[in-house]
Parts: C-alpha cells; structure tokens; sequence
C-alpha cells in the first residue's frame, strides 16, 4: 500500500443537480435544500468508550450516512496504513484506531470520526440557517424599516421645514409691524419736540424784539426827553419796565427733550437678548474678579477672588484701611472697569436669601451707613435685589417688584454699553428677569452685595 494519502472523490455525481439549483439559501431553510439534493441528515451519536478488540486494532468502519454527505475513499494512516476514523481533539488532527489505543494518542481527548463530522456538518447548518435568518432580516429591514423610515424621514423634514418658514415668517412680520410702530411713534415725537421747538423759538424772538423795543424806547426817553417831561413819564416808564419784567427768564425744559421712552419696546428687548444670549457669540462671557481692596470686612473672599461670603461677628477679622473699602455695608466691586462693547457675567446665588447684583459707578461713595454707599438706593448704582425670595430692580432709592416664577440658582447681568441697556437675565433659561435703558455718563463696575451665604462669579 502506497504512503501517500489517498485523497477522497468529492466529485459531483453526475446525476446529482446543479450546484446552484440545489442550495439557494435565499429561497429555502437549508435543511430542506440538504433533502433536495438527496442527502439525509443523521443525527451524530456520542459512544462512550474504545473498541480495543477489534481485528487488526481497528474500529468498525462509517458508513456513507454516518461519515457525511459525500462519501468515498478515505485517507491512511502514514504510521499504521490504517483508515483515519478517530479525531484527536488535544492535538486537533485525525488518527486511526492503533493511535487512538496504543500509539501517542491514547492519553488524549478522542472522538470518532462519524461523530466529529456530524457534529460540524449540524454545526455548519445551524450556522447556515442562522445566517439566513439574518440575511432574511436584514433584506426585510431594507425594504420595510428603511423605507418607512425615509419617508418619516421626508415628511418629518417637511414639517420642520414649513415650521421654520412659519415661525420666521410669524416673527418677522410681527418684527415689521413693530418696527413701524416704534418708526412712527419716533416720528411723532419728533415732531412733538420740533413743534415745541418752533413754538419757543418764535415766542423767544418776539419777546427778544419786545425787549430791543422797549430797551430803545427807555435809551431814548434817557436821552432825548427834556427834563419837565421826564419827570411827569414816571408811569409811562414803569409801564414799559414791568412789560419787559413780564417776559420772564427762558428756561430750558423736558418738553424741549425727545422722550426715549418712544423707542421702548418689550418686543424688540427681548429680540435683542435673545440675539445676544443665544447666537453664535453666546458663550462669550466677560471674566472679571473681586477687587479685594472694595471687599466689606462684613465679607471674605476666596482666595481665587471668584467668591463673597458673608461672615458672621465672631469669625470677622479686621482689615487694613482702604480707602476703596466698604466699610459699613457688605459690597464689593469688580476689578475691571466697563465703559465700551457688550458684556456679560453670570454669577451663582445658590441657596443665599439675600443678595444684589447689578453695576455702579467707580465713584460711587465707599465710606459711611448712608444711601450714598448703599448699593440701589443712590443715582450711581443699579442693582438686581432679592430679600428671603421677593425679588426687586433698586436705582435711586426707588423699588421695582419683579414677578419671579422660579428662583434661579444664578442669575445673569448683561450690559450693552452702545446702546446703554442694562439687562437681567436667568441663565438656564435665559429669561430677561428686567432691562431699563439709562445714560451712564462714567465707567461702570460690576457690584455685589450678600448678607446670607456666598455668591460666586461663574467662569
């Protein structure tokens, strides 16, 4: 007997259908493709021991169902020139039966061939119906999820589409009508205070002629008027003084003045924060920190200069005499000043019951328990206030309630200084809590004030 290995015949029977008539995984399970063909599985049996009696120290031979579907001359032993009818699993490779009993392979783990075989080829179809299930899966998500989804898909974009142009269109004609609106009512105060112009001008010139008038006629009466005659004018003289005390002293008044009030418009302010707080440069936050020479000895500030608490008697330490120091109320200022761009600053309140913050003039008094030093209750300051939840804007000693629905664990300051707008806001939802429109005629700093806990500048 040769040494080579005889290889197997795995030729197709010439009979035997075509290979791609017969497995068409798309079509049908593979275990009815495998009975199509003429070939009958058999379920792998598991034997327990080794038949060591056999003649020539050899097992009983596989038939064609047991070793598989193809059947044909299998290969020898190189050793033993044996039939290959056992798989050692240790070594993973076929031995024969001498190996399996006496040889090098005796000690190890052995299955029989037939049962080796069975077990991959019903592994094999479990893989290929697996593989179908999933290729089934995978085509009935293409035509059907993937297709709903993309008309979802369209509609949706559809809607979102026609939503935009809606709410754009919504806004921009309201945007227009008040627009004109604020243009007419600017017209027409505009008008009013040229009227009012016109009006002072041509009584102030009629009074200015009176007066030449009556200064020229007095001139000559002075000069020209004889002696007797002079002395019996008396009273024509004290008419035509008392004519010219009567044009009284020109004054400039508020009706002189357009009213800035006719630009006011909620609308429009909170278009603009919106703009601000929520376009491309919303997360452009100005950074400052406390100045620790304005910090009250009723507050300690963090050694990053970022936080104020307030402090109680015991624990208060004196400090150094500053003369930019609070020294009776519990402020402090920022260290930068502002006076051009926009800028905004949030700072977290968390649980403090009361606090203010807001902007102040850089001369606003230092010294002393009066309003002059107390932040909203003087013309130099303006404040956002909150006492134990009643929430309040101070400036010049005169209290705004605020309608707060929620309490903000921070609250935001934007100051515009173009356009002179002062504006409070909530962060997380960016509310405008109260915006005024004033003429800050110096440098503001940003200011604080807390007598319960600490605040926080947010970076």
């Amino acid at each position: 007997m040769s040494d080579k290995p005889v290889p197997c015949d795995l030729m197709r029977p010439s009979d035997s259908p075509p290979v791609d008539t017969a497995i068409k995984a798309s079509d049908q399970p593979i275990f009815s493709v495998l009975s199509s063909g003429g070939v009958k599985m058999k379920e792998a049996r598991v034997l327990a021991g080794l038949d060591c009696t056999g003649g020539d120290g050899g097992s009983a031979l596989t038939t064609d169902s047991e070793s598989g579907i193809f059947s044909g001359e299998c290969e020898l032993c190189e050793d033993h020139e044996a039939e290959l009818d056992w798989f050692c699993d240790t070594e993973q490779k076929l031995v024969c039966s001498h190996c399996a009993t006496v040889g090098p392979c005796r000690a190890h783990a052995l299955i029989p061939l037939s049962a080796r075989v069975s077990s991959l080829r019903n592994h094999l179809v479990d893989v290929c119906e697996k593989i179908q299930l999933q290729a089934l899966r995978v085509e009935r998500f293409i035509q059907h999820t993937l297709t709903d989804k993309e008309q979802k898909l369209q509609a949706a974009a559809s809607r979102a589409r026609e939503q935009v142009l809606s709410r754009v269109s919504a806004a921009r004609e309201a945007l227009e009508e008040e627009e004109q609106r604020l243009l007419e009512a600017v017209q027409r105060e505009e008008e009013r205070v040229e009227q009012c112009l016109l009006t002072q001008q041509v009584h102030w010139k009629q009074a200015l002629t009176s007066l030449n008038q009556t200064r020229a006629g007095l001139v000559h009466t002075l000069t020209h008027t004889p002696d007797t005659q002079l002395a019996i004018s008396a009273q024509d003289i004290s008419e035509r003084v008392e004519g010219a005390e009567g044009v009284g002293e020109p004054c400039d008044t508020e009706q002189l003045e357009m009213k800035s009030s006719c630009s006011d418009s909620a609308m429009l302010t909170a278009l603009w924060a919106t703009a601000v707080l929520l376009g491309p440069n919303a997360d452009r936050t100005s950074s400052f920190q406390f100045d620790a020479r304005t910090v009250s000895p009723l507050l300690s500030l963090s050694e990053d200069l970022f936080t104020l608490t307030f402090t109680n008697r015991k624990s208060r330490e004196p400090c150094p005499y500053d003369p930019a120091r609070f020294d009776s109320w519990p402020n402090a200022l920022g260290s930068r000043p502002l006076s051009s761009g926009t800028h905004r600053w949030v700072l977290d309140v968390g649980q403090s019951a009361a606090f203010k913050v807001g902007v102040c003039h850089a001369t606003l008094e230092r010294k002393g328990s009066g309003d002059e030093a107390r932040l909203g209750h003087n013309l130099r300051s303006w404040v956002l206030s909150n006492y134990d939840g009643e929430y309040s804007f101070w400036h010049g000693g005169r209290k705004v309630p605020l309608h707060v629905v929620r309490r903000p664990r921070r609250v935001g300051v934007l100051l515009d200084w173009p356009t002179q707008t002062l504006l409070f806001y909530e962060p997380e939802s960016n509310v405008v809590l109260y915006s005024l429109t004033d003429s800050f005629s110096a440098p503001l700093l940003p200011a604080c004030a807390v007598t319960d806990r600490s605040i926080t500048i947010v970076h």
